[in-house]
């Protein structure tokens, strides 16, 4: 009997939940939010909004607004400095590092000690179960995880005992220490700072193992499989890992990846399940073979709340609970959660697939988006697009990022492409022209404003050097394994710099 066999009981506790819940979205959701109220009823934010009083999730939604994390910086600096029962009871000594807010400063999202157990880990705990469910010939943990995570900060003068890093980082940190005899790399490894020393490191230390699953970025993992295979002379990934068998990925569409991941594996034992883990918290899980959107986890301390896309931005919106969502609607998502977020909008947008299980596709980011003609491009289009191309022209790409350029006296607007690609294209023209039309079947705004030229010209394609993405996150200082490159943007903030590194480099040669 394998010790996956042995353990799986104590799993699948867990999926007969998620199943239960399925059902009984606003029974379970309500209960959520009255233990959240409860228990920060004396926190200075609780006696503000008077959470004792609240008997009903309407009556909340009347008294709280919605808020973004300008709103509440000041609070969690205080935090972070040693303050107690602001956000959340007690005292909170974990941090997760986000991406920059409109004002170019980090974000630090809470991770209390409550969100560690409740949200996070257990988030984590019921992907596993949910993999084990969908197939039950797993030998999961009969060998080891490999878990590709970030690294702490060290941006900040921090009260003794406070850290801040990656999400990834802060749960390496505090993983039980039971789960580091089936984990690598060692902690040691996997908080390593620099990414330069830290890939040979990871490739070191698991190139002999016995890996049966992993969990990571696309992006970021591709770069440490690709560099196991280059160090050991084998043909895919399974020549080395034998028994590899799942894929759990996160914080990017895999769409651009999945026929790079089909090389450099042997598909025939390969599996994948994608996850909806963020900074805030563990959100959603993939539980069906055949269909990649996500369950929402409902009954992990987190109180959900959908926003009309016209309504972001808005203190009081006519924002939606989960029971009131409507299949192939797209919302901006709010979260109330035990990391003392309140009615707090995380900046993704999502799309509801269904009610009952309520599943979710990750549309994109609220900010990352291309809509400076009204095409209101979406990088859920931009992944699909580019994903069909690549697969029509046989070619892959490591990463892209795309803005627009407006018009000038005798042309009209259009979108730039910058894309660095893994194994680029025969023709480049060609690739532009393909990519081009298939963001007109995936978005029929971009269509519109493309039909006979009137509105838009043709997007144009600018290749990349290599490494260029990587020199740019280096150079904003977040560089690591969690760390991802904004896809779309609707002015040309991110574009130009990357562009500077572009030219300065060929320039160089």
């Amino acid at each position: 009997m394998s010790v996956t066999s042995l353990i799986k009981p104590v799993f699948m506790r867990r999926v007969k939940a998620a199943r239960y819940n399925a059902t009984h979205t606003e029974a379970v959701q309500r209960q959520q939010l009255a233990w959240l109220l409860s228990r920060a009823s004396r926190t200075e934010t609780g006696r503000r909004y008077g959470f004792d009083a609240m008997s009903s999730y309407e009556d909340f939604a009347a008294k709280v607004p919605v808020i973004e994390y300008p709103d509440m910086r000041h609070s969690v600096e205080r935090m972070i400095q040693g303050e107690r029962d602001i956000l959340w009871p007690g005292a909170t000594t974990h941090f997760a590092q986000s991406s920059g807010t409109s004002d170019g400063k980090s974000k630090y999202i809470p991770i209390t000690a409550d969100s560690f157990k409740l949200t996070h880990y257990r988030g984590g705990f019921d992907v596993v179960a949910h993999y084990l469910s969908l197939y039950p010939d797993s030998r999961i943990f009969d060998g080891k995880s490999f878990i590709l995570g970030g690294s702490y900060a060290n941006e900040l003068t921090l009260p003794r005992g406070v850290v801040v890093g990656d999400l990834s980082a802060n749960l390496i940190d505090r993983i039980n220490p039971l789960v580091n005899l089936v984990r690598v790399p060692s902690k040691r490894v996997a908080l390593m700072k620099e990414w330069n020393e830290k890939l040979p490191a990871l490739v070191e230390a698991s190139m002999h193992e016995n890996i049966t699953n992993i969990s990571g970025v696309p992006s970021w993992f591709m770069t440490v499989i690709k560099s196991i295979i280059e160090r050991t002379g084998a043909d895919t990934i399974h020549d080395v890992w034998p028994n590899l068998e799942v894929f759990f990925h996160g914080g990017i569409s895999f769409e651009p990846y999945r026929e790079q991941y089909a090389r450099i594996t042997d598909p025939s034992r390969m599996r994948y399940l994608e996850t909806y883990n963020a900074s805030e918290g563990f959100f959603a899980l993939q539980n069906d073979i055949d269909d990649h959107a996500m369950m929402l986890l409902l009954d992990l301390a987190t109180f959900y709340e959908f926003i009309p896309i016209d309504q972001t931005g808005i203190p009081f919106p006519e924002a939606l609970p989960a029971w009131k969502v409507e299949p192939g609607h797209t919302y901006a998502l709010a979260i109330t959660s035990c990391n003392g977020l309140w009615r707090y909008a995380i900046g993704d947008t999502v799309t509801v697939k269904s009610v009952e299980p309520l599943k979710i596709t990750i549309a994109g980011r609220v900010k990352h988006f291309i809509n400076a003609f009204g095409e209101e491009l979406m990088v859920h289009n931009a992944d699909a697009a580019i994903a069909r191309t690549c697969h029509e022209l046989d070619c892959s790409i490591a990463n892209y990022t795309a803005a627009p350029v407006y018009a000038g006296d005798h042309t009209r607007g259009r979108h730039e492409w910058l894309i660095e690609f893994n194994r680029r294209p025969a023709d480049m023209n060609q690739f532009a022209a393909l990519l081009d039309q298939n963001l007109q079947a995936e978005n029929s705004d971009y269509q519109a404003k493309r039909t006979d030229g009137l509105f838009l010209d043709p997007l144009t394609v600018i290749e990349a050097r290599k490494g260029l993405f990587d020199s740019w996150l280096a150079s904003t200082g977040k560089l690591g394994g969690q760390r991802k490159v904004p896809r779309l943007s609707n002015d040309r903030h991110f574009i130009e710099p990357m562009l500077k590194f572009n030219d300065d480099n060929n320039d160089n040669k």
